[in-house]
């Protein structure tokens, strides 16, 4: 395999996004930089897809700033796919994209393409389950008995997340798992009502975003023997099903109408990743291996 001196990140300032990226890197072992993009303006999207249909590649609908050469470059998310072919291209570097690029043409080195996406048959792309996450504790929690994590998203353009509805949700895991230690963490989406809702229960460790910006999940993973994560994340749902010995409860909101979200989960489900909480407990624990798809992807850009 040949050397990789530095993997260049195209960002979208998106977390979710940017963090698979970066998960890529990190289970190579590469140094990256993540740099952000910005297009000049919105025309100058949607001008990208009609440049890349044509094969022109140019800085001019983009600012972007680079100060070196790079081996790779990566990007996820829409905004980042015509840039990681231009620079890409420019530098003579490897191109892969952490998701399926609709409305660009499929002809990045690698493609990583999730499975309810219905990605087509490609030899460039590599149809995964979930998306890349790569989970590092922090040291943020320590268990002192059998505990059991719970883990708030928040509201989307898909899901609405409503008081009653986690309230009956943590009413059950509190009397399912009496006498464990539960501990619970929000996300900057969680709401002041959810947050509110929260003070109501005794829980043996609590972060509020809020009010303590830091993300104890790894923590939870490496701690808990159950870890309970709405369902409006892929990315928190990834992150569980890919370290740990946790079982994974998924915690399903009511949504505004048939979405990628439901397929994704229950798609997991079927192949023993998760469970979807349907009144019942079922310990599903299986975890997904992303190096194995790092390993495909580098017999592909090396061959």
């Amino acid at each position: 395999m040949a050397t990789v001196s530095r993997v260049l990140i195209i960002s979208d300032t998106r977390f979710g996004h940017v963090n698979q990226s970066i998960a890529y890197a990190k289970y190579l072992g590469y140094e990256y930089d993540v740099v952000e993009i910005v297009f000049k303006n919105k025309l100058c999207k949607l001008f990208s897809y009609v440049f890349d249909a044509l094969k022109i590649y140019s800085n001019i609908l983009f600012e972007l700033k680079v100060e070196r050469k790079y081996d790779m470059v990566v990007g996820t998310g829409s905004r980042t796919y015509y840039a990681v072919k231009v620079l890409a291209k420019k530098m003579h570097a490897k191109s892969l994209t952490m998701m399926l690029p609709r409305g660009y043409r499929y002809d990045f080195d690698v493609i990583f393409a999730q499975s309810h996406d219905k990605p087509p048959k490609q030899n460039n792309i590599i149809e995964i389950p979930a998306n890349f996450a790569y989970v590092e504790p922090q040291g943020l929690y320590k268990a002192d008995k059998k505990s059991i994590a719970i883990v708030l998203g928040g509201d989307s353009k898909v899901f609405t997340m409503k008081v009653k509805e986690i309230a009956i949700y943590l009413d059950f895991i509190m009397k399912y798992y009496k006498g464990c230690e539960i501990v619970v963490s929000t996300s900057p989406r969680t709401s002041k009502k959810i947050e509110i809702l929260l003070e109501k229960y005794d829980f043996a460790y609590k972060v509020i975003f809020s009010k303590t910006p830091s993300n104890p999940m790894a923590d939870f993973l490496n701690e808990c023997e159950t870890i309970c994560i709405t369902g409006d994340s892929t990315s928190m749902i990834s992150e569980a099903i890919s370290y740990g010995r946790s079982s994974v409860l998924v915690l399903p909101l009511k949504s505004k109408s048939q979405n990628k979200f439901e397929t994704f989960m229950q798609a997991l489900e079927k192949k023993g990743y998760l469970h979807i909480f349907n009144g019942k407990i079922e310990h599903k624990n299986k975890k997904i291996n992303f190096l194995s798809y790092v390993n495909k992807a580098n017999e592909i850009i090396w061959l």
